[in-house]
C-alpha cells in the first residue's frame, strides 16, 4: 500500500488485492476461473452463432436469447483476463479512471440480464395470453417502446452512480480487497461522507434488478393463471416460462448474496464475498446457455444437427 497522501492529493491508482490472504495458493485459482471463462465464451458463442444462422431461430423469442447470451459473452470479458493475469502475473494495478469505466461497464452490461428477462417474459406473456396479436405486439416498431425505457433508465442511473464516485477524495488506502473494480469497494476507500453514494447505489439497486423482477413475478403470475383456466394447450409455450424462471431464480440469489455482503454487518469473510461477488456474474454466463440449450427443444435440436455436421467433417 502506497502511504497516505499529503495535503488535498488524492490516490489516482488502486491495487486489486483479491484473494491475497491465500498467499502462494492464490495463483492457483486461475484454474477453476479460466475454466469457468472458456465454458462460458464456448457455450454462449455457440448459441450466439445457432441463433444467427439457423433461420429457424430468428423468432422474438430465441433473438431475445441470444441477445441474452451477447450479455453473458461480454460480462466476463469486462474483468476476467485482468484477473486471470492478475493471479498469474500479480498485475494488480488499474488507473481510478479505469476503475470506473470497469465499474460502469459491469453495471451496465450486467443490468441487462434481468432487463431482457423481463422482455423474455413480455414475449411469453402475448405468445400465451395475447396469441393472436403475438405478432403484431412483438414487430420491432411496436416492441421497442418496452425496450427504450429500461434502456435509459439502465444507462442514466449508472452514468450519475459512476460520476458521484469518481468525484470522491481518495485518501485512505489505495488497495481494493476485489479482483476487480465494484462500485462500493471503490466508495468505502473514500475519505469523506459517503451517505449519498450509498443511498444511490440503494436506490440503483432497487431501481433495476428489484423492479424488473417484481415486473417478471406479476407476468408469470398472469402467464399462469391463464394456463390454468385454458388446459393443457398452452403447457407446451409454459415450458419456455420455466426455463426462463429457472434462470431468474439463480441470478437473483447471486444479486442479491453479493449485494447484501457488502451493505450489511455480517461475519462474511472477505474470500467468501470476493467469491460470490466474481460467480454473480460468471455463474449465469456460464450456465444460461446451457439451461436454455437443454431444456428448449429448437435450440437443442438444432445443436445436434451443428454437432453431426463438425463430426462429418471431421472424419
Amino acid at each position: 500500500m502506497q502511504d497516505l497522501p499529503i495535503g488535498n492529493i488524492s490516490f489516482t491508482t488502486f491495487q486489486l488485492n483479491g484473494f491475497y490472504s491465500l498467499g502462494e495458493w492464490r495463483r492457483f485459482l486461475f484454474i477453476p476461473y479460466f475454466l469457468m471463462f472458456l465454458l462460458c465464451t464456448t457455450a454462449n458463442s455457440i448459441l450466439i452463432f445457432l441463433i444467427i444462422t439457423q433461420r429457424a431461430l430468428h423468432s422474438p423469442m430465441f433473438v431475445l436469447i441470444g441477445l441474452m447470451a451477447v450479455v453473458d459473452l461480454l460480462m466476463p470479458m469486462i474483468f476476467v483476463p485482468n484477473m486471470l493475469l492478475n493471479f498469474l502475473f500479480n498485475w494488480n494495478q488499474i488507473s481510478l479512471v479505469g476503475c470506473l469505466m470497469q465499474i460502469f461497464w459491469i453495471q451496465f452490461v450486467g443490468a441487462f440480464q434481468s432487463t431482457l428477462l423481463l422482455w423474455m417474459s413480455l414475449d411469453r406473456f402475448f405468445a400465451i395470453c395475447r396469441p393472436l396479436s403475438y405478432h403484431k405486439h412483438m414487430q420491432i416498431t411496436n416492441f421497442l417502446k418496452f425496450i427504450i425505457v429500461p434502456v435509459i433508465r439502465n444507462g442514466l442511473l449508472h452514468i450519475i452512480m459512476v460520476s458521484m464516485a469518481g468525484k470522491l477524495h481518495f485518501c485512505m488506502k489505495n488497495e481494493i480487497d476485489h479482483c476487480f473494480c465494484e462500485h462500493m469497494g471503490l466508495v468505502q476507500l473514500a475519505c469523506q461522507d459517503t451517505t449519498f453514494n450509498n443511498v444511490f447505489g440503494l436506490a440503483t439497486a432497487f431501481l433495476i434488478p428489484i423492479v424488473d423482477f417484481i415486473f417478471i413475478a406479476v407476468s408469470y403470475v398472469i402467464i399462469f393463471t391463464s394456463v390454468m383456466k385454458s388446459g393443457k394447450s398452452s403447457l407446451k409455450a409454459l415450458n419456455t416460462c420455466i426455463t426462463h424462471i429457472i434462470v431468474i431464480t439463480f441470478s437473483l440469489v447471486f444479486i442479491l448474496t453479493a449485494f447484501l455482503s457488502y451493505r450489511t454487518q455480517n461475519n462474511v469473510s472477505p474470500n467468501s464475498r470476493i467469491f460470490v461477488s466474481t460467480m454473480y456474474i460468471l455463474f449465469p454466463s456460464c450456465f444460461n446457455p446451457i439451461i436454455y440449450g437443454v431444456r428448449t427443444k429448437e435450440i437443442r435440436l438444432h445443436f445436434f444437427k451443428l454437432f453431426n455436421c463438425v463430426k462429418a467433417l471431421t472424419l
